[in-house]
Formats: C-alpha cells, sequence, structure tokens
C-alpha cells in the first residue's frame, strides 16, 4: 500500500514538473513572437528613413575618349507622367566629310533647330558655310578607332560609326530618354519617330529599328539586326549599357561588315533582341521607290534612306526639291503622311488609290483592296534582278499592259482649312499614259484630283486600320473630288 501511495505521488510529482516546463516553455515561444511582432512592425513603420541611393553626379565636359569606364549619367529632370517628345531625342548621325557638301541638304530638311537634340559624327573636319551652324546639328569628329582589330582595313569606317551612340552618351546630356543613329543621306519625319517611341517604356532595355528590303542582305547580316541607315532607336538605360561594354566587345568581332552588324552582335551579348517598327525605311533596292510609298504599311513613315541611291520620289525635280514637296503635308498632318485609302468609282469601273500627301492612282477596273495594299514593283532588287523572290515581303507586277498601267497624279500643294477643321490636298497628273483601246471610260479626261481630310490626332494611338476613301460630287469638268477619313460603321473598300 505504502508502495502504491509513493507511485501515485511520484507520478503526481512528475505531471507537476511537466506542466511547469510546458508552461515555461509556452510563455518564451509567446515572449519571442511578440517581440518578432513590435519588431517587424518597427521595421515597417521606419524603412522610409533608409537613405536613398546618391545619383550620378552631372556630367560638364564634351571631351571624346575611348575609355570603357561608366559615363556620367545625366539627372532626368522629366516628370514621371510626362510623354516622350522630341526634347527627349539625342540623334547621333553617321557622316562623310567626302560627301557632306551634298548630304547636309538632305539634313536641312528634316532639322529643327532649337527643338532637336543631335550630334553630327564625321571622319574629319570639313569646311563650313555661313548659315550652316543654325540649320544644322553640332559637328564632332569621331575618336580614333586604329586600335581595335578588324579584318579589313576599310572596315575602320564601320567600327568608327558603330561607336556613335556610346559617343554621344559619353557626352552627358540632360533629360535624355532616346539615343536615335541615323546617316547623313536618312530623311526623319520626326512627329512620327516621337510617336512610334511614345509607344515603348524608356527607363526600360529597348533596341528598335526595321530589317532591309533585301532578303539576301537580311540574311547575309541578320533579320534580327536593325539597319542603321534606316535609322534605329536604342533606350538611354541599353544605350549606357551598350557604352560600358562595347570597346571589348567589338574587339571580339574583326570580321564583321560594316556598323550595324557590330551593333546587333553587341545587344546579342546583352541579350537584347529587335523590337521591329517597319516605318524605319532602309531602301535597299534600286529605281524608283513609288510602289513601296503608295502602298505604305499602316503605320506612321518614321524614315527613308538611300536618297542618293534610289530615284527622286517624284518626277521631274531633283532629289532635294523632292523631299521639299513632303514638308507641307508633313506639316500640316504628319500622321496621315503615306497612308494608303482604297475606293472604287463603279459607275466608272475604276480603282482609286490614295496615298496620302505624295499620289493618287487610278486604275481601270476593279482591284481587290488585297492586291492593292500589295507594293507595285517599281523597284529592282539590291542585287539589280527584277527577282520578286528577294524582297521579304509580298509584291505585286507593275503591268506592261498600257491599259492596266494606272494613271498617276502627284502632290500639287496641300493646306489647312480652318473653317472646315480638315487639310485639302491637291494631285496632278505630269505624266502622260499609253493609249489604250479599252471600250470603257478614260482616266485621262481627269486632270486634278482634289482630297479632303479630317486631322485625326489618336490615329495611331487606335487599332491600326487603314483609313476609308468616299467620293464627294463635283461639277467642275475634268476633276474629282475625294474625302479621306476614318470608316464609318459597316464601311469598307468594295
Amino acid at each position: 500500500m505504502s508502495t502504491m501511495k509513493r507511485n501515485l505521488k511520484d507520478q503526481e510529482h512528475y505531471l507537476h514538473s511537466s506542466w511547469t516546463i510546458a508552461k515555461l516553455i509556452t510563455s518564451f515561444f509567446l515572449l519571442v513572437s511578440i517581440s518578432y511582432l513590435f519588431y517587424s512592425l518597427g521595421f515597417i513603420t521606419h524603412s522610409h528613413d533608409c537613405p536613398p541611393k546618391k545619383p550620378y553626379p552631372l556630367s560638364t565636359t564634351t571631351h571624346v575618349s575611348n575609355s570603357t569606364t561608366a559615363p556620367p549619367q545625366p539627372q532626368h529632370t522629366a516628370k514621371p507622367s510626362e510623354k516622350t517628345n522630341i526634347s527627349h531625342i539625342v540623334f547621333g548621325i553617321a557622316a562623310s566629310s567626302r560627301l557632306w557638301r551634298q548630304r547636309k541638304e538632305y539634313i536641312k530638311l528634316w532639322w529643327r533647330p532649337n527643338e532637336t537634340r543631335g550630334i553630327v559624327w564625321l571622319d574629319q573636319e570639313v569646311k563650313s558655310e555661313p548659315g550652316d551652324e543654325t540649320l544644322l546639328p553640332t559637328l564632332r569628329i569621331s575618336s580614333d578607332v586604329s586600335k581595335f582589330k578588324v579584318k579589313n582595313p576599310r572596315e575602320e569606317l564601320g567600327v568608327r560609326i558603330s561607336r556613335i551612340v556610346s559617343e554621344t552618351v559619353r557626352l552627358g546630356m540632360e533629360n535624355v530618354r532616346w539615343f536615335v543613329m541615323g546617316d547623313d543621306d536618312t530623311f526623319f519625319v520626326t512627329e512620327n519617330l516621337v510617336k512610334v517611341l511614345q509607344k515603348y517604356d524608356h527607363k526600360q532595355f529597348y533596341y528598335i529599328g526595321a530589317n532591309s528590303e533585301s532578303h539576301l542582305q537580311n540574311i547575309h547580316f541578320s533579320y534580327n539586326m536593325a539597319y542603321g541607315g534606316g535609322g534605329f532607336a536604342i533606350s538611354y538605360p541599353l544605350a549606357v549599357a551598350l557604352e560600358r561594354m562595347q570597346d571589348q566587345c567589338l574587339q571580339r568581332y574583326p570580321a564583321l561588315f560594316g556598323s550595324d552588324d557590330r551593333i546587333q552582335a553587341c545587344m546579342a551579348e546583352l541579350g537584347v533582341p529587335l523590337t521591329k517598327e517597319i516605318g524605319f525605311h532602309q531602301f535597299d533596292v534600286y529605281g524608283s521607290v513609288f510602289g513601296l510609298l503608295a502602298a505604305h504599311p499602316v503605320i506612321p513613315l518614321v524614315s527613308m534612306h538611300h536618297l542618293d541611291v534610289v530615284e527622286p520620289i517624284f518626277p521631274n525635280v531633283n532629289r532635294v526639291e523632292a523631299l521639299q514637296k513632303l514638308i507641307g503635308p508633313m506639316r500640316l498632318d504628319s500622321y496621315g503622311l503615306m497612308q494608303q485609302s482604297i475606293c472604287y468609282d463603279r459607275a466608272r469601273h475604276w480603282t482609286v488609290s490614295v496615298s496620302w500627301g505624295y499620289a493618287v492612282q487610278i486604275f481601270r477596273g476593279i482591284f481587290l483592296a488585297r492586291d492593292m495594299e500589295m507594293p507595285g514593283r517599281t523597284f529592282l532588287n539590291w542585287i539589280r534582278r527584277a527577282d520578286y523572290t528577294g524582297f521579304p515581303f509580298n509584291t505585286r507586277p507593275f503591268s506592261r499592259n498600257a491599259c492596266l498601267k494606272p494613271f498617276v497624279f502627284y502632290l500639287d500643294n496641300a493646306i489647312y482649312d480652318g473653317v472646315a477643321d480638315e487639310t485639302v490636298s491637291d494631285y496632278v497628273r505630269v505624266q502622260p499614259n499609253p493609249d489604250c483601246r479599252w471600250k470603257m471610260p478614260d482616266p485621262t479626261q481627269i486632270s486634278m484630283i482634289r482630297v479632303y481630310k479630317k486631322l485625326d490626332s489618336h490615329l495611331w494611338d487606335k487599332s491600326p486600320r487603314r483609313n476609308c476613301c468616299r467620293f464627294r460630287p463635283t461639277e467642275e469638268e475634268g476633276s474629282m473630288v475625294i474625302e479621306v477619313g476614318e470608316c464609318r460603321k459597316d464601311e469598307f473598300a468594295n
């Protein structure tokens, strides 16, 4: 009996001790949890007190060096909500001293003094003429590139031009979002360039441009490469990253040809693909680019290159004069420039194609919109062959049948009618058409076409769609009147 009592007491003592230990452990964990809770609340409450990172100092130097050290970072003063505008873009233009005298005239056409910013990078000094300073970007001489390995000594030119973005970054300009590369024979439509770049976040890595019009060129170089003549855009942070590694990168590609393929090789090492915007036009073709422009894709016209290679875009004038004719409609409505509309005159059995600000075509017969939106082959391949398989896009043949040749009316003038709030552009025929024996109405009777078009500042904020065109009645003999604008409900080209 005494033994049983002793055992019960031992069990009671054991249970009491275990309960005491359990309470101690529970209290300990409760204390730790409460302490951690207060610590966490304190951390969250005071996390904003951590000192911010110091910004990079603003550079005041304009010295161009071959150093591979990181460039000074400009302080961005633009408001986060501010849309990209022309002041946020810096152009880096590759130029040749040998051709500068004639090619600078192209730059004067699109350059906007006191608005556009950029540098023309030359291989050596050129003679300045009176007035050039106010009509052109700042001129600079590229750094010496003789230290870079190249398979062909002539390829030092490609190395020099490929480093233009890096050399421009080192100038430390303020409030830069995009660096845009182009050649001295490139014509930019700056308002459309801005509109395209507004789609992208300039704080991210972006490499934006387009391919060549030559399939073989794209195969030889790369479909992942932006052609520098047509122009390409590099966002500010990507340009900084490129500058930091480019000189070492270039040493790994001594056998490459040109500058744009060297840029693409470095982009590949940075892991940044090409974002394609087909409004940048390299124009790797020969002959007339009329077919390409008259059936421009539904996208803003951003640039045109190889102006010394292709024929003038308007007949009976030189290349600079031809581009000057575009300035009027470009200033009135750059978003609508070259945009195609297709409509049909059923009574006379005609197909009409309007390339606003450029040309209007009348075709005998009814042609499907699917065919009309393909560029007519008025141009030859870059290898100078009439080979339609050499283009990386669909084309249609330019018929040799005299009756199937279009009647082309080129832009004569364009104005803005403030009362009606629309543009008025006139197009006239400056080249004769061969005789045709078809027994149908002859477009020869038309001598002038007038096109009315409403301005649409939100054209590229909506899903892409070709504008529609309609015929307006007219009693004026020898004329045709067309209205171009946003398609109405259930309206289409038929």
